[in-house]
């Protein structure tokens, strides 16, 4: 197959991979109500959290994971050059947060960014793993958690990988996930913000 076709192939792959909403598929299969309809509307763990039942949001956080962290394995088992493997990386996390098969309105992407960091470096990734869960249990807030480690991945990446693609592939997926959660640290700021096991309001 043609280079060309093999990029387009694999960015395109990632990206139909990252839109898979398990937060949706997981409460459906729960018999749970859809996750947009309630909390903060958003089609993630921490809000299948809220719906009381636990093994559910443990469901959507690995599904979630998973897909970044497949993604970007295949395109390494496969042997695709570091660029691309950043391209996948990026394009599996942005399926998520425009997801085709949610009208392009997705999640705040932690969880699938949580697997791509695996996929690209374990220690990387279990870093900011450690880091975001770390926050999220002293302060009980998720959103904090994915400030602080959003915050510091490119600080991590940078140290352990230099300036590279992957690099900057992790750094624009920080300020994307930064983005995301602006609204949280308005309400953090505010003191108006959910914090984690809060459930749905009747």
């Amino acid at each position: 197959m043609d280079q060309s076709l093999t990029v387009i192939a694999a960015v395109a792959g990632a990206y139909l991979l990252g839109s898979v909403p398990f937060a949706v598929v997981v409460s459906r299969l729960f018999g749970l109500a859809d996750p947009r309809s309630y909390g903060s509307g958003n089609p993630g763990a921490t809000n299948v959290l809220r719906s009381g039942n636990k093994a559910a949001a443990i469901l959507t956080l690995l599904g979630d994971a998973a897909k970044g962290w497949l993604a970007v394995f295949l395109a390494q088992r496969y042997g695709l050059s570091g660029a691309v493997v950043a391209l996948v990386a990026l394009a599996v996390f942005f399926g998520h947060l425009f997801p085709l098969f949610l009208k392009f309105k997705g999640g705040k992407g932690v969880a699938t960014a949580a697997g791509v960091l695996l996929g690209l470096d374990w220690v990387l990734g279990l870093g900011v793993l450690g880091l975001w869960l770390l926050t999220a249990f002293v302060s009980r807030y998720s959103s904090l958690g994915a400030l602080v480690a959003a915050a510091g991945t490119p600080l991590l990446a940078g140290m352990l990988w230099g300036a590279t693609g992957q690099t900057l592939a992790v750094g624009v997926m920080a300020a994307a996930l930064i983005a995301k959660h602006w609204a949280n640290l308005q309400r953090l700021l505010a003191g108006t913000e959910p914090k984690i096991g809060a459930k749905k309001k009747a």
